[in-house]
């Protein structure tokens, strides 16, 4: 078999379980089949019981959003895998195009966003999952295993638009449970995911730390993708 024939099989393998995964009925009534496969792994399972207001009336964009005029917003990880420093990942978050999903990152980055003046957001929170040559995810800073969701909007959020695509490697795209219901998981891509096109918000991109993206992606895993080294995000912030 070719190099060109295998891969259209891949391309095609990855198009038919995202096809089937990601836009069907909920968890509960997928066919257990299809909560198998690695590509399972950007949906989140989200629990109808579970309600999450927004910790103040006002509108969490009124306090920072950032314009088409201004600058976009940087911000940081510091990773550490197995508690030893992995090193930093620096991303732009695309408030220009997408500023709703881009902000909501921003604050949990920052840790400006609080509930019962508890700073809610990403330091000490793991990537859950990671899947070499495909993506890393993470964001589950409520339960840590891809089943927690919350944003500063409230419980989720819709899509605001499709408008960037999965081009490549080092994209932050939002990970979700189906049509508008973004949350607080994220996954940030390892190659072209060209077939998550129209059914991911992507918001930002790396643009320092692909090396340590790296690092995470080589991380040894077991059942469910989840690593057996601990990936943590140890502090996180706004440049």
């Amino acid at each position: 078999m070719g190099v060109k024939e295998t891969s259209e099989r891949v391309i095609a393998l990855h198009a038919t379980a995202a096809s089937r995964c990601f836009g069907g009925p909920s968890h509960r009534s997928a066919p257990r089949h299809c909560l198998r496969p690695q590509y399972l792994a950007l949906r989140c399972c989200l629990c109808s019981h579970s309600r999450h207001p927004l910790s103040h009336a006002r509108d969490p964009l009124s306090h920072s959003l950032h314009t088409m005029a201004q600058q976009n917003p940087i911000v940081f990880f510091d990773v550490s895998i197995g508690g030893r420093p992995a090193g930093r990942m620096k991303m732009e978050l695309f408030a220009d195009v997408v500023p709703k999903t881009a902000e909501n990152f921003r604050q949990l980055c920052t840790g400006e966003y609080k509930k019962g003046g508890v700073p809610q957001g990403y330091k000490g929170c793991t990537f859950h999952r990671v899947i070499k040559d495909f993506m890393i995810q993470g964001g589950d800073f409520l339960k840590g295993d891809g089943t927690g969701s919350m944003s500063i909007y409230g419980d989720k959020f819709a899509d605001e638009n499709f408008t960037i695509k999965h081009t490549g490697p080092g994209l932050l795209s939002m990970a979700n449970s189906g049509p508008n219901s973004n949350g607080c998981q994220f996954f940030i891509t390892s190659t072209k995911t060209e077939y998550l096109d129209g059914r991911h918000v992507v918001f930002g991109k790396l643009i320092d730390g692909l090396l340590t993206l790296r690092k995470i992606e080589n991380v040894q895993t077991g059942p469910n993708n989840k690593p057996k080294m601990q990936v943590v995000i140890t502090e996180c912030g706004e440049y």
